[in-house]
């Protein structure tokens, strides 16, 4: 299947209109400093982008940033803008002509964007294989990956490896498509539904059972929308299971629990994170506005005090009194069929 991926997005892909779903609809509802730092890219760069949602976590500045396949590289440049000169973006891809195209640009990206020296690197290799690129153990703050996990063979060892070279409190920030069951093993090894991101599409509860069996004990859903494809002979072969794009945030954290547990604990947020001055959207179930006294879960908490977001935060309560379940805000299913198109967002085209 790596031979499979890579002919696809080295020759039969020469740009995002030659997809057949609605995958890639991703920046008609962008914030307005991320639709100006897009502006900024090369075309030849943003024309080559297969990407599913926005890989762009907040608190950047300065950050070490991995981009587990990252193409022809649209989310490093952008990301190259928000860590500042003295962050660092290092994009992992196995395509030759996406790397190619992406280390055209550096010089041209580095001038642009005023810096001395670049701040951005495309190394070639497999994402399921970062020890053989020399990556070391707790080396990187982030690690985004768009669209990209879906693809590979080994997802387990993805996850694994991600763990492993995120810094304690570190992240792994991702969006990817996710189906509404298991793929059948004759539509897996399909070559063109495996190259459009849905027949590798992991059936969203084996998803959760992976990230927590590799160490990412509670990971959090930050937004979902369901999947159109516009084909309709793939349609056909495929169109009886639902898939949609979510992302996700995934900690590490070794001391998080199973369940979202209650300890009467609670956070003010003091509003100091750039561009979410009002509200953050830590996740789907964790919308929190500044000022006001939000309680929250344990994990939550955790998540929050042990991480880059602790400053922008006052925290109340210690972890002495256990009183049961946290409710309302638990453990979020993606695209939850009970939820209104509202509730949801609907499709982004």
């Amino acid at each position: 299947m790596k031979d499979v991926v890579k002919e696809y997005y080295g020759k039969v892909l020469q740009g995002t209109h030659d997809l057949k779903t609605d995958a890639c609809c991703t920046d008609t509802k962008l914030p307005g400093f991320i639709k100006r730092g897009l502006s900024r890219i090369h075309a030849e760069v943003t024309g080559r982008y297969y990407g599913c949602g926005l890989v762009m976590p907040e608190l950047l500045q300065g950050m070490r940033i991995l981009d587990l396949g990252s193409g022809a590289g649209r989310d490093c440049f952008l990301l190259s803008q928000l860590v500042g000169e003295e962050g660092y973006v290092l994009g992992v891809d196995m395509t030759d002509e996406q790397l190619a195209v992406a280390n055209k640009y550096i010089d041209y990206h580095t001038e642009l964007f005023g810096f001395s020296h670049p701040n951005v690197e495309f190394r070639k290799g497999y994402i399921e294989q970062l020890n053989e690129l020399g990556l070391a153990d707790n080396s990187f703050d982030i690690i985004i990956s768009n669209c990209v996990i879906n693809l590979s063979p080994d997802k387990e060892a993805v996850l694994r490896e991600a763990y492993r070279i995120l810094k304690p409190g570190g992240e792994l920030y991702f969006s990817d498509v996710y189906s509404d069951r298991r793929i059948p093993k004759k539509l897996a090894a399909d070559p063109v539904l495996f190259g459009e991101c849905l027949s590798g599409a992991l059936y969203w509860n084996d998803f959760h059972h992976l990230a927590r069996h590799v160490g990412f004990l509670d990971p959090r859903l930050v937004e979902d929308r369901p999947l159109t494809i516009d084909n309709d002979e793939v349609a056909k072969r495929i169109g009886h299971i639902s898939f949609f794009s979510a992302t996700y945030r995934l900690f590490k954290l070794p001391d998080l629990e199973p369940h979202c547990e209650d300890y009467g604990q609670a956070v003010i947020y003091k509003g100091t994170i750039p561009h979410h001055e009002r509200q953050l959207r830590f996740d789907k179930q964790n919308i929190i506005e500044a000022g006001a006294t939000f309680p929250v879960s344990g994990n939550t908490f955790r998540m929050l005090n042990k991480t880059r977001f602790a400053a922008h935060f006052e925290f109340f309560g210690a972890d002495d009194t256990h009183y049961g379940i946290f409710k309302d805000r638990g453990a979020a299913i993606p695209f939850d069929k009970r939820a209104s198109d509202e509730e949801r967002g609907g499709s982004c085209c």
